[in-house]
């Protein structure tokens, strides 16, 4: 089975406009020139799996939206209880990490 490199420019570009976003902001996002990102999407580049992946990570998504149109969201959730982290000093992400270590050995 191959890749239908048309569709994956679909479900991209499907998926940066019904975020409302440019091409422009998605490229900047991804580390990609806005013009590769519109060959990409009109299937004329066929991009690398680094970049499936960045533009996915850009779009908040995983690449299985783009390549056979379907998100796995049911393993997003740990993205509401990273977000948090990011503000976090040292002090408070040791806890945290021993939190998560203790939670871990009670499975």
């Amino acid at each position: 089975m191959g890749l239908d490199y048309k569709m994956i420019g679909v479900r991209i570009r499907r998926c940066r406009k019904k975020q409302n976003l440019t091409q422009m902001k998605i490229a900047e996002a991804a580390d990609i020139s806005e013009h590769y990102l519109s060959n990409i999407e009109r299937a004329v580049s066929i991009p690398s799996t680094e970049v499936i992946m960045r533009l996915a990570l850009a779009l908040g998504t995983t690449p299985d939206e783009f390549l056979v149109g379907t998100a796995r969201m049911e393993r997003e959730r740990w993205k509401n209880v990273a977000e948090p982290l990011r503000a976090m000093n040292d002090e408070q992400l040791d806890l945290v990490e021993n939190f998560i270590q203790w939670v871990l050995e009670r499975k």
